[in-house]
């Protein structure tokens, strides 16, 4: 807990919000938890890169001005949305944004530190499946090109399965590189030669 609470004090914090009760009890509360932060209103155009999590208040608020203020951040930012009433329509938009957290309107000091809390954690799991998926689409892309390879061989070799991926492997060890470059290079080579013959 105490690691998350020092994550918690590196971030730099903007808050979207009329300046009211509630964002100066949230303005507060931020700032003491220790974070650094500022204020911001109406909706900005563009969110400023120094930022890494922003509440921003979604009340009568446009969902595709929000997602442009919000998309063009370069890097991952954790967003928590304030509300002060629930209908479709909101909920729509929090979860069109890609909200983290949400908090209600009035902001009491006691659900802030929670709620940051929750929307890091949650950001993080975001991130980490998104790499995890990366990694595993990437990995199926390279089998599919290392079996189109051998297919290509069986093809006009006249050989086995397994007797093309043992070429296939005994020539990314003479190269010094890897199945899927070498998979690559007969697929482009095949590909090549299948364009020739059509001229």
């Amino acid at each position: 807990m105490h690691d998350l609470i020092r994550d918690l004090r590196d971030q730099n914090v903007l808050l979207v919000h009329p300046r009211d009760r509630s964002a100066d009890e949230l303005l507060q509360q931020v700032n003491r938890i220790g974070c650094s932060f500022d204020h911001m209103w109406p909706v900005p155009r563009a969110l400023p890169d120094k930022f890494d999590m922003v509440f921003v208040d979604v009340t009568d608020q446009s969902a595709s001005e929000l997602k442009n203020f919000l998309d063009k951040k370069e890097k991952p930012v954790t967003i928590i949305t304030i509300i002060g009433y629930e209908n479709p329509s909101v909920l729509d938009i929090i979860l069109e944004i890609g909200a983290h957290a949400v908090l209600t309107k009035p902001v009491r000091a006691a659900g802030v530190l929670s709620s940051m809390l929750m929307a890091r954690r949650f950001q993080s799991e975001q991130e980490r499946f998104s790499k995890d998926l990366n990694k595993l689409r990437e990995k199926l892309e390279n089998v599919q090109k290392v079996n189109d390879a051998k297919f290509i061989l069986m093809r006009h070799r006249g050989i086995t399965e397994r007797e093309a991926y043992d070429l296939i492997r005994k020539q990314a060890m003479a190269k010094r590189t890897t199945t899927t470059e070498i998979a690559q290079s007969i697929i482009n080579a095949e590909s090549i030669l299948s364009n020739m013959g059509d001229n």
